[in-house]
């Protein structure tokens, strides 16, 4: 893999405002366009070598139809807050490497 740090692509399921705080904490993150199938969305994480993350239920389906992918980070919907998936996933970045990550689904847990 290109990156030697994990780089996040948000799903449009998830609050802009997730990127915004990571951004201040110099990670890197983007979010994928809006209406995009989620097929699309995973598709596009990984040729970007990005590792989505996504509160879309259809995702522990979707990622059975891939060969490779650079991960999934998969929570709840209005069970997980923003302060929630920020803690996490600035968590993962920091003990993680993008090869760790490959091929795998991990699921949000809270961490203060």
């Amino acid at each position: 893999m290109a990156h030697s740090e994990i780089c996040f692509y948000l799903d449009e399921n998830l609050s802009p405002e997730i990127a915004v705080q990571l951004r201040r904490h110099g990670i890197d993150v983007i979010r994928g366009p809006l209406r995009d199938k989620d097929m699309q969305h995973l598709q596009r994480a990984t040729v970007l070598e990005r590792v989505l993350c996504t509160e879309d239920e259809d995702f522990n389906r979707i990622v059975n139809k891939m060969d490779e992918f650079t991960g999934v980070i998969k929570g709840w919907n209005q069970i997980h807050s923003i302060g929630d998936w920020v803690n996490f996933l600035r968590f993962v970045h920091a003990v993680c490497t993008p090869d760790e990550m490959r091929n795998k689904v991990v699921f949000l847990f809270p961490v203060d």
